[in-house]
């Protein structure tokens, strides 16, 4: 029987070269484009740049927005998670289909609803006022757009995986009197770590590299940029060394992507690995 291996040499070899092409045109093409921008006027400059009040500020902003985003989604996620393929209820679908939402809709659209909910003649605006409570152009309403776009992360990579693994343990476990704790921590959290941490390291890489709803609720307040407003703030003022600013500071979000890349690899590595060894062993002779 022919299989798709023995296709003729010209049209593997044309699907690998179409593969490669892409890889350098999307790619490697622009992340050497940053890194050759960056050093341009040399590592002084480079290192200038990078100490700049506005720009450590963006880098602060972004690791600070991160660091709250993450854990966040991250309890969201499993809660979500552990709701939908343990429980039956109404609205369940519903219920997954919302928490798609973020994936549907442009970020900018979310960003528009945070504004019209909390700014000054949205809906709780005039309280907000009152009360001296700042949620946009401030770190909270940063905060809210972030977690918007990043919330389907975690609960989307769970939920199939808690339904594939099904829930014969758990019922085993509570046949034997473990608590609602014992069954989560040593029975249910072993099997899906891996997928806690890999919707974890997508949530922050979008985290970190989120710009369009978070430009409407951050507007232009320098201290109050993340690092994809601050590299476009660099961009638009090309006078003084904008565009190399730009590039600079570009080239540290371009690192920080590469380390969770690189944490992300390593995670499927570990876990896909070791399952693909364990298929390939022979079975056992009776």
């Amino acid at each position: 029987m022919k299989r798709a291996t023995t296709d003729p040499w010209w049209a593997r070899w044309l699907l690998v070269g179409i593969t490669l092409a892409f890889i350098v045109v999307f790619l490697i093409f622009p992340v050497c484009v940053i890194l050759v921008e960056a050093l341009k006027r040399g590592l002084e400059f480079y290192f200038s740049a990078l100490g700049e009040k506005h720009s450590t500020s963006a880098i602060r902003m972004t690791l600070l927005v991160a660091i709250t985003v993450v854990p966040l989604n991250t309890i969201f996620g499993v809660c979500a998670a552990w709701a939908i393929t343990h429980f039956k209820f109404p609205g369940k679908s519903l219920l997954i289909s919302a928490i798609e939402i973020p994936l549907w809709v442009s970020p900018v659209v979310g960003g528009l609803v945070f504004a019209l909910i909390f700014g000054r003649r949205g809906w709780l605006g005039t309280w907000l006022e009152t009360h001296d409570i700042q949620i946009l152009f401030a770190f909270p309403g940063i905060v809210l757009a972030t977690a918007f776009v990043t919330f389907p992360f975690v609960a989307r990579g769970l939920i199939p995986l808690m339904q594939a693994q099904g829930s014969a343990e758990e019922e085993a476990a509570l046949t034997l009197g473990a608590n609602g704790w014992q069954l989560f921590w040593r029975v249910t959290f072993p099997k899906i770590k891996w997928g806690v941490l890999y919707g974890m390291i997508l949530c922050n890489a979008r985290a970190m590299g989120e710009f369009g709803a978070v430009s409407v609720v951050a507007g232009s307040v320098d201290d109050k940029m993340t690092m994809p407003l601050q590299i476009e703030n660099y961009y638009q003022s090309l006078s003084g060394g904008g565009l190399s600013r730009a590039f600079a500071l570009a080239s540290i979000l371009l690192l920080l992507s590469a380390i969770t890349l690189a944490i992300k690899i390593g995670l499927e590595w570990r876990h896909i690995v070791p399952r693909l060894n364990q298929a390939s062993k022979p079975p056992l002779a009776h």
